[in-house]
């Protein structure tokens, strides 16, 4: 394998440049970076964007605008995992903001249909715990929940 890793491809119908730009706005460490465009004879309007690529939380990314055969669904998602319930609240708002849906268990779908798990650091430790009990109850109050509540969710994985 290269040492370049994975970059993941996003294939939009002609909503790419757009898509880049709203990722980078939403993401630190994110920037636009190459623009390719189709040329005459080929599948899109000469001119079009084909390609953006991008770098969101400092992973690369290619958005193209492939045409509407493929859309998104939650088979694949993007999971951020957050310090505190600011960063939820932040990535929450801005990926639901203007057309995006809040699903279940820290589940949403951005505007353009890509499905995210913004959820804290703390909760696989706490799904996961050797004590089935605290393990139980954390898992029951986030299967309860929308955006997810750190302090919620503690409480339930304390029995409080």
């Amino acid at each position: 394998m290269t040492a370049k890793g994975f970059t993941t491809c996003l294939w939009f119908d002609d909503q790419a440049e757009e898509a880049a730009h709203f990722y980078v706005s939403v993401f630190k460490n994110s920037s636009i970076g190459s623009v390719a465009r189709y040329p005459e004879g080929s599948m899109r309007p000469a001119g079009m964007v084909m390609t953006v690529a991008f770098t969101a939380n400092g992973h690369p990314f290619l958005a193209l605008n492939g045409g509407p055969d493929f859309t998104f669904n939650e088979a694949i998602s993007f999971m951020i995992y957050c310090e505190n319930q600011e960063e939820i609240d932040y990535y929450w708002t801005k990926l639901t903001e203007n057309g995006g849906e809040p699903g279940p268990c820290g589940w949403l779908k951005d505007k353009y249909g890509v499905s995210w798990q913004v959820i804290p650091e703390s909760l696989d430790a706490m799904v996961s715990d050797p004590d089935p009990e605290k393990a139980s109850r954390a898992t029951q109050a986030m299967l309860g929940m929308r955006k997810l509540d750190i302090a919620a969710l503690k409480k339930a994985y304390d029995g409080e």
